[in-house]
């Protein structure tokens, strides 16, 4: 479990007494004791968070009538796989549908509803001792990444020569995460294109781990990760050209953190609103609420206007995506909320 989870337990622990709440998941916790509907969550573990807090949420002002709610996390791809397969109800994703899985919930007869929930600050991370990095650049996090850099790029002084001859151990996203995709993507232009010697995880919790425990270590997540146990980690300045551009709720607001600002999405079955109407509540009420809890789980919010547009999305089953199959990067919360409204 992330350690954003574990914050967010802390309440609903005592509520769970009362109402029945158990886990039966190894990734994620089953939250409501109303086994009579369900609402099944998987996907991104960037966006887990902001899930299972509104899951909480919801189950506490719910009651006893609250439906039975499975929040997973088994990465941006995985999720996918399973939301197509009709195994789930909501996706959660750090990255845009790719045209790979939009064929396969095609095929599936798997239609969905995108929604925007939040803006994410991918965030570079060291050790806190680390008293050499301060910031670095699009081009140096590129060399480091590249496929060519494995097994050759591996002290810190191959990075920036006034850096330390001292080895450069690295942290990062999993195959199966969609912040693997986006990072990749983000730097090399191609979805996938990673070295592949570092320590890799679709939990940000053990990727959080290493580079606390490791004064070597550079590693990537999302910002609520690096905002949980900021005290123990140190997040470098990104220079894409203008300048270094520490990762915060206002450059993400001012689309001056490039290239690491990203969306983060909600997909819902359009079957699975037609059949459980207690999933329309529910993802209303996460729209609701969602501009009040995502920064406290350390994302940005959407303006008002962006919940609004994501509602009437719902409310009309807009079907499909205003990304045809790619990441945008450089992407503004303006520019988002254009693309939406004018889908």
């Amino acid at each position: 479990m992330g350690m954003v989870q574990y914050r967010a337990l802390v309440p609903l622990l005592g509520v769970g007494l009362l109402l029945g709440c158990s886990s039966n998941s190894p990734n994620g916790d089953t939250v409501a004791p109303n086994p009579v509907t369900s609402i099944k969550i998987d996907g991104s573990s960037t966006v887990y968070p902001i899930s299972l807090e509104v899951a909480q949420e919801y189950t506490f002002e719910k009651g006893a009538a609250a439906p039975l709610i499975e929040v997973d996390f088994s990465g941006t791809s995985a999720g996918f796989k399973r939301f197509c397969a009709g195994e789930t109800d909501i996706s959660n994703a750090s990255r845009p549908i790719t045209t790979a899985e939009m064929a396969t919930c095609r095929e599936a007869g798997i239609e969905y509803i995108e929604l925007p929930v939040a803006f994410d600050a991918l965030t570079v991370v060291v050790h806190p001792d680390n008293d050499w990095a301060e910031d670095i650049t699009v081009a140096e996090l590129k060399r480091l990444w590249e496929p060519s850099a494995d097994g050759k790029i591996t002290t810190w002084d191959q990075i920036r020569p006034d850096w330390p001859n001292e080895p450069i151990n690295l942290y990062g996203a999993g195959a199966d995460s969609g912040t693997f995709d986006y990072f990749t993507e983000a730097l090399m232009g191609e979805s996938g294109a990673s070295r592949l010697d570092y320590t890799a995880s679709e939990d940000d919790t053990e990727l959080v781990r290493g580079v606390r425990t490791d004064p070597n270590s550079l590693g990537y997540f999302g910002y609520a990760y690096y905002e949980e146990s900021q005290t123990a980690l140190k997040a470098l300045a990104i220079d894409a050209g203008a300048g270094p551009v520490v990762p915060s709720d206002d450059t993400v607001r001012q689309g001056t953190y490039r290239p690491l600002t990203r969306p983060l999405f909600i997909y819902v079955s359009v079957d699975a609103l037609t059949e459980n109407p207690e999933l329309e509540a529910f993802v209303t009420y996460y729209l609701l609420n969602a501009r009040y809890l995502v920064p406290v789980v350390g994302y940005t919010a959407l303006p008002e206007a962006g919940y609004l547009i994501a509602q009437d999305h719902l409310s009309n089953r807009k079907v499909g995506t205003v990304f045809g199959g790619e990441s945008s990067f450089d992407l503004t919360i303006e520019e988002l909320l254009r693309k939406e409204a004018e889908f």
